[in-house]
């Protein structure tokens, strides 16, 4: 009998949350909003930038599954700001409530008070999540191979992008970085988080690095601690990294975004 993951469980809840969502704002509904809504900015220009330094993707981060809560956050607004001004490519804000604390309230309230791109994180098991993010003003929105059949990636992909938006197409394995190929993704990321254990390790994201194509914006997540970590990854190929506690926990945002932006890129 086969043993449920920590992904499995998040899945599970995440779904339980979806339900009542959908209750309380039908499919239908959310599509009118969507579609009223402004245009979505370019991830992909964001995070190509000039192509000399690495890509900053900062984080709006109340918790984690492996950490727990990880600092006050008052206003997630007042923290985005300042990853705007320390020169961020674009923001993540974490909207799954039981594990990581975030809400679509949170991501109101950054798209209110930035204009680079805006990365909806979470686990996006329903097309209903993609209309909702588009509602919701994101620019991007993330699709972890390791939840979705190829199938179903492949859809919510081409929904993504028809709706304006990117999608951060997540791996961790070689066999999921040929599905995201397969699929068409064009920012691929690699987390160095073992999503079943929890467990990091920096150095897969090096030895994954080299099966990801040239054509795409290749981005790391997590593992980050500190400028090192940055240098490590974009010395192995890195257009952008993803940095959510190392940010959230620095007390200096704006200064750390800055000196993480300032990292060269692998020539």
């Amino acid at each position: 009998m086969s043993t449920s993951t920590v992904l499995d469980e998040i899945i599970v809840g995440v779904r339980e949350d979806l339900t009542q969502r959908m209750e309380q704002v039908p499919l239908e509904r959310v599509k009118e909003l969507a579609l009223a809504a402004e245009p979505a900015r370019d991830a992909l220009a964001a995070l190509h930038g000039d192509g000399a330094k690495v890509r900053i993707i900062s984080e709006v981060k109340r918790s984690s599954p492996s950490k727990g809560a990880l600092g006050d956050i008052p206003d997630p607004a007042v923290l985005a700001a300042k990853y705007q001004a320390g020169g961020a490519a674009a923001i993540s804000v974490l909207t799954e409530q039981r594990r990581f604390g975030g809400s679509l309230a949170d991501l109101d309230a950054v798209r209110a008070a930035v204009d680079i791109p805006v990365l909806r994180k979470d686990f996006t098991v329903d097309e209903y999540q993609i209309w909702e993010a588009r509602a919701h003003g994101a620019d991007m929105v993330l699709l972890i191979v390791a939840a979705l059949p190829e199938k179903t990636l492949r859809y919510f992909l081409e929904l993504t992008e028809l709706l304006g938006m990117n999608a951060l197409v997540e791996t961790h394995t070689p066999d999921e970085i040929e599905t995201a190929q397969r699929v068409g993704a064009k920012i691929m990321g690699i987390n160095v988080r073992n999503l079943k254990t929890l467990e990091v390790n920096n150095e897969h994201y090096a030895s994954l690095a080299a099966n990801l194509p040239q054509s795409v914006i290749k981005v790391a997540e997590s593992g980050v601690s500190g400028i090192e970590d940055v240098t490590g990854y974009a010395n192995a190929g890195a257009d952008a990294v993803l940095i959510g506690e190392a940010l959230v926990k620095s007390g200096d945002p704006e200064a750390a975004v800055r000196a993480f932006s300032a990292v060269p890129r692998a020539q």
